[in-house]
C-alpha cells in the first residue's frame, strides 16, 4: 500500500502540469515550459487582475517589445500578454541572482554587462532577431518611476530595429503595487494594466525621432491610471 502513496505526488505533479499547460499561449518549444507559461498567465490575470491589451505581435518574424519599467513584476506581465515567447535583455547582476539563473536561462534572457562589454548582448539580440525571435527591452535601463525626473531612453532598441528591419511595439504598464521594488510587487496584489501603443517602424537615419516617439509612448498620458503611491520611494 505504501507504494501507492509514493506514486501519488509524482502523479499529482503530472496532472497539475497538464492542467496548467492548457492555459499556455506561447510555444516555447519545450514541453516542460508550457505549464510555466500557463501558470504565469493565470497568476497575472487572476491574482494581479491584469487587464488591457494583448501584444499584437506578428505571428512570425522578428519584433522588439519595449516597455516602461516600474517593478520586478513587469516581465511577468509582458509574458502574460504575449502570444509568443519573449527574450528579455536584463542586467547581468539580475541574471545571476541566486536561484533564478535557471529560469532566466530557460526563457532565453540575454544578460548584459553594463560595466564591461555590453556589445556582446547587442550582438546576441541581433542574432536572435535575425532568426525571427522577439526581443523585449526596458529602454530606461533600470526601474524608473513616473514621478521621477524624466530619463532619456537608451538607443539600443532603435539600433536593433534599424539593423534587423523589424517593428518596435511600445507598451505602457501600470497598476502594480510597491512600485520601485523587485520582489514585493510580485506578492502584493494590484490592479495591473497593460496598454499597447501603435507599432513604430524606425528606418535608418530616424533614430532620434524614433526615440522621441518611444519616450512619449512609454510616458503616462492623460487618463492613464497611475499605480498606487504606496512604497514608491
Amino acid at each position: 500500500m505504501s507504494g501507492y502513496w509514493l506514486a501519488l505526488p509524482p502523479l499529482l505533479l503530472i496532472v497539475a502540469a497538464w492542467w496548467l499547460a492548457r492555459f499556455a499561449e506561447a510555444d516555447w518549444g519545450h514541453a516542460w515550459m508550457q505549464p510555466l507559461d500557463g501558470l504565469n498567465r493565470l497568476f497575472c490575470r487572476h491574482y494581479h487582475r491584469l487587464h488591457g491589451d494583448h501584444l499584437a505581435l506578428p505571428a512570425q518574424g522578428p519584433a522588439i517589445v519595449v516597455a516602461n519599467h516600474l517593478s520586478g513584476l513587469d516581465p511577468m506581465l509582458l509574458l502574460a500578454a504575449s502570444p509568443r515567447p519573449l527574450r528579455f535583455i536584463i542586467a547581468s547582476e539580475q541574471y545571476h541572482r541566486f536561484g533564478l539563473t535557471w529560469l532566466f536561462r530557460a526563457v532565453g534572457c540575454i544578460p548584459v554587462d553594463r560595466g564591461g562589454r555590453p556589445e556582446r548582448a547587442f550582438r546576441e539580440a541581433l542574432k536572435a532577431l535575425q532568426q525571427g525571435e522577439v526581443i523585449a527591452i526596458f529602454p530606461h535601463g533600470t526601474i524608473h518611476l513616473d514621478h521621477e525626473p524624466r530619463r532619456r531612453l537608451k538607443p539600443g532598441a532603435v539600433r536593433l530595429a534599424e539593423m534587423a528591419g523589424c517593428p518596435i511595439h511600445p507598451v505602457r504598464l501600470d497598476g502594480m503595487r510597491a512600485q520601485g521594488a523587485i520582489f514585493k510587487p510580485v506578492f502584493l496584489r494590484g490592479q495591473a494594466r497593460l496598454l499597447a501603443r501603435a507599432p513604430r517602424h524606425c528606418g535608418k537615419g530616424q533614430g532620434q525621432a524614433c526615440l522621441h516617439q518611444l519616450e512619449q509612448d512609454l510616458a503616462p498620458m492623460p487618463g492613464d491610471r497611475m499605480g498606487d503611491k504606496e512604497n514608491r520611494s
